[in-house]
């Protein structure tokens, strides 16, 4: 495939893909400061891994080269796996609410990130992870915050196989 017309299609998935991630970043911030969500620290580290996988989508959109899109795309395969595991980890949490989260354990380590301090509003611990609030058509909100995580984790991951064999080809 040329260069020119795979970065062109990249680009384009990858704006879509920091689009989405963005809006659900809003859709957080709206449950958060509109409906009185509080958030927990795996809602808040699910929150960084969104962050993450906007950012390294804006960045991927902006290479030149298949190189560093490839690299842009394992950036976001990790932060996309990283936030499986707390999405996975909170909707284990809301099924056994006996066991909680570690809020004790885990608020202060969240609490200690960066954009904790510089935007504490968004990215601090205000909540409890074993709080059940209403269902989104059906589904909690770490069940679609995982299943936003893992169709990243699919798509991207298939882009990366496509572009392998792709390489491959003589």
């Amino acid at each position: 495939m040329d260069d020119a017309l795979f970065l062109q299609r990249e680009r384009y998935r990858l704006i879509a893909l920091a689009v989405v991630a963005l809006a659900l970043l809003g859709g957080a911030l709206y449950l958060q400061f509109a409906a009185h969500e509080d958030p927990c620290p795996l809602c808040i580290l699910q929150r960084y891994a969104y962050l993450s996988i906007a950012i390294f989508a804006l960045a991927g959109a902006a290479m030149r080269r298949r190189r560093g899109v490839r690299y842009a795309e394992i950036l976001i395969l990790l932060a996309a796996a990283g936030g499986a595991v707390a999405a996975g980890r909170h909707v284990w949490t809301l099924a056994r609410p006996s066991f909680g989260c570690g809020f004790d354990v885990l608020e202060p380590i969240v609490d200690g990130l960066p954009f904790a301090k510089i935007w504490p509003s968004v990215f601090q611990v205000s909540g409890l992870c074993e709080t059940p609030y209403p269902p989104i058509l059906g589904l909690s909100l770490p069940q679609w915050s995982l299943l936003g995580f893992v169709l990243t984790l699919v798509l991207v991951a298939r882009s990366l196989r496509y572009q392998a064999v792709v390489a491959a080809k003589p």
